[in-house]
């Protein structure tokens, strides 16, 4: 119960840490900072369905669930916002 208590301290103070770091952030410097968080992202996942298959309580389980649902909507996210941004740069065929 001490470690779990520890780790959902550890996850308090990454959000706010994630927050202010976030908030910070020049415009021009949010498209490789998406690409980072995709790749955190795409840890993550991987993370959280080694733990859902090998996990240890109903706990691990539910946070574990938690995690690959908030990461894939970063992950699928970033590519959408990714996608935007290349086809804003592609020449379109109908001007001359």
């Amino acid at each position: 119960m001490e470690s779990l208590l520890i780790l959902l301290m550890i996850f308090i103070l990454s959000l706010f840490l994630g927050y202010e770091l976030i908030t910070k952030v020049p415009p021009t410097l949010h498209t490789p900072l998406m690409s980072g968080s995709n790749a955190i992202s795409g840890i993550v996942i991987i993370g959280a369905i080694v733990i859902l298959k090998n996990g240890d309580g109903r706990i691990m389980e539910i946070i574990s669930l938690i995690a690959l649902i908030l990461s894939t909507i970063n992950v699928i996210g970033g590519f959408l916002v990714t996608d935007r941004m290349l086809r804003m740069f592609k020449k379109n065929n109908t001007e001359k």
